[in-house]
């Protein structure tokens, strides 16, 4: 998401969140919170992100929700990412994963891998190797879903992986038909670091 838009998503998380506390609604301000956490954690502001997720996960132990629960914790995994706290990321990333497979919600689960292969990557003694496997998990989901958004994600971190390992031509080889599926919205985040990446590698 572009910087703009994430200001954009604070400026409504925090209309609503004030509106869910004028009048009461208890699970507005868990919607509020929950969104305004993530993307204070995605401008940076981590701590303050990771308090507003933390918050937003109480409420929702509280009320005993389960619907999109795990977006929530995904999200929580992406603010740790963000905060470089891997390990904790890594327990987030996983819980959402085994409630989405206990629930059957499988719309978030191509991102999900995909996070949980990026906090590897980035994981002292992992040696790759299990970031690739999530990563290409990412990459088969999201291709058996259609979902071209997430397929590039995927792609994009999987060819990174390689990259950083010498791979260039089995980076540049997975990317390029995946990126050139697009033909419009190139000026969004995940695009153009797919075009920097294929730069990179060409």
């Amino acid at each position: 998401m572009a910087r703009g838009d994430v200001a954009a998503a604070i400026a409504t998380a925090t209309e609503l969140l004030r509106l869910s506390e004028d009048h009461g609604i208890i699970q507005h301000r868990h919607n509020a919170l929950t969104f305004l956490g993530w993307a204070l954690a995605q401008l940076g502001e981590t701590a303050e992100g990771i308090a507003r997720l933390e918050e937003a996960l109480e409420i929702r132990n509280q009320l005993g929700a389960r619907l999109a629960e795990t977006r929530a914790l995904g999200y929580m995994g992406e603010a740790m990412l963000a905060a470089r706290r891997y390990t904790d990321g890594l327990d987030y990333a996983g819980r959402a994963l085994q409630i989405a497979s206990e629930m059957g919600e499988q719309w978030l689960v191509a991102r999900l891998h995909q996070l949980r292969g990026e906090l590897l990557r980035h994981t002292a003694g992992s040696g790759g190797r299990a970031a690739e496997t999530s990563l290409k998990e990412a990459l088969a989901v999201a291709q058996e879903q259609g979902a071209k958004g997430w397929e590039l994600r995927a792609a994009t971190s999987l060819a990174r992986l390689w990259f950083d390992r010498g791979r260039r031509d089995d980076a540049r080889e997975l990317l390029t038909p995946i990126y050139g599926w697009f033909t419009e919205g190139f000026d969004m985040p995940d695009l153009q670091q797919a075009k920097a990446l294929l730069d990179a590698v060409s």
